[in-house]
């Protein structure tokens, strides 16, 4: 493969360098560049506040989800142009992270199942940032199993009314919208009787709770609905068909996981490259340098796994289930990374705040990696889906598949 600029996209990277050279909020470059995973956080300004001027201006510019129809709030470009855009960008991509699940997610299923009246009132608004959406799939009781869900909508002349919960819902505190896999009909097999839904986050009968992680932070919530009034207008695909809708959202959301994931490697890199050991710095440690090259490769390999994706897209296939391998290498290589950097800062990888400021950056990365291995599908999942997608091997056996969901055998029921 030939990885340099065509004319007509070198054009685009000076417009964009130039652009962004003049426009980012350079006062906040440092602080951006130092955060990683699990700790990207200003000082003296509301990250969210920060992240939605910035993305109203590139939108402004048209530089927001540039891959969208500009009658949607994009910029209508290429494949190529979005990732040139996001090298670009550098530290302040990060801002995009508050983003990413409406972006990456919600808007491309929105694109698919919406209507049209739908499609051009709520997409500009998301690309633009002013309105932040989140994903309400996972529950308590199903673990992995998203179509385990127990979540219930139930018609009413022209409304629907839901109950149930949602838990690990990232941004659901600062959520405008939502898209909602609900269970209309329990007494089909458990993946036939699944309706996708969009909803206001505000509505009356939505109660969210955030969690408190090991971090301290709290990105992620439980999300309880009681009798929440959704309109019929409000449905993405038909009745009991929302598992091919929710296809599309996994999918899109474990191509955003795994291109967007930190692997740490960089971070690691610069601290071996300053961190002292024996008198001579680390990275001239034989050990050291073994283990850099490791993940150096893997990093290397992800990058490329990313673009290949990126050349599916540009010949307008849907993002498909080899996406689950960037996620499955990058969400244990941080964890990994980060475990690493504690050993080799010895007693002093306990302390944390601000007189142990690079301390802290890891170990926020080795308290957020679980989350990331979580999230839109676990190790387990992820190897399942690329053993039996993309490798074609065998399925694992599964009982309940053809079973009516309201049958299957469940801890209190006999």
């Amino acid at each position: 493969m030939n990885f340099d600029d065509t004319p007509q996209e070198a054009a685009f990277r000076a417009e964009a360098r130039a652009w962004i050279a003049a426009n980012a909020p350079k006062q906040y470059e440092d602080e951006l560049r130092a955060s990683s995973l699990g700790r990207v956080a200003l000082k003296d300004a509301n990250i969210l506040d920060v992240a939605k001027a910035w993305q109203k201006k590139k939108a402004e510019a048209g530089w927001a989800c540039l891959h969208w129809p500009k009658d949607y709030g994009g910029r209508g470009a290429s494949p190529i142009e979005r990732v040139i855009w996001q090298q670009e960008e550098g530290p302040y991509g990060k801002l995009s992270g508050m983003f990413i699940i409406g972006h990456g997610m919600c808007g491309p299923t929105m694109m698919a199942y919406a209507s049209e009246q739908h499609k051009r009132e709520y997409l500009p608004p998301l690309a633009s940032g002013e309105k932040v959406w989140c994903q309400l799939f996972s529950e308590p009781a199903g673990g992995s199993d998203v179509a385990g869900l127990r979540t219930r909508a139930e018609k009413r002349g022209d409304d629907w009314v839901i109950n149930g919960q949602k838990i690990w819902t990232s941004g659901a505190h600062y959520s405008d919208y939502g898209i909602l896999l609900t269970r209309t009909d329990p007494t089909v097999p458990k993946h036939k009787g699944l309706t996708m839904f969009f909803l206001d986050m505000k509505s009356p009968g939505v109660e969210i709770r955030p969690i408190k992680q090991a971090s301290g932070h709290s990105d992620f919530n439980e999300v309880y609905f009681t009798g929440v009034v959704i309109p019929d207008s409000q449905r993405l695909g038909a009745v009991n068909d929302g598992w091919n809708v929710a296809l599309t959202t996994l999918m899109n959301e474990r191509m955003s996981i795994g291109a967007g994931v930190s692997t740490g490697f960089p971070e690691l890199f610069d601290f071996c490259s300053n961190l002292m050991l024996d008198d001579r710095p680390a990275i001239e440690d034989r050990n050291v340098r073994s283990k850099l090259a490791s993940w150096a490769v893997k990093a290397s390999g992800l990058k490329y796994t990313s673009i290949r994706a990126i050349s599916a897209l540009s010949k307008g296939e849907r993002p498909g289930p080899e996406n689950s391998i960037g996620k499955l290498v990058a969400g244990p290589m941080i964890q990994d990374v980060a475990a690493y950097a504690l050993d080799l800062q010895g007693a002093a990888g306990v302390l944390s705040g601000p007189e142990a400021e690079l301390a802290g950056k890891f170990q926020a990365m080795l308290l957020r990696a679980p989350g990331t291995r979580v999230e839109g599908g676990t190790d387990e999942i992820m190897r399942n889906i690329i053993a039996e997608r993309v490798l074609g091997l065998p399925g694992d056996i599964r009982v309940d598949k053809d079973v009516p969901f309201n049958q299957v055998p469940t801890r209190g029921r006999n």
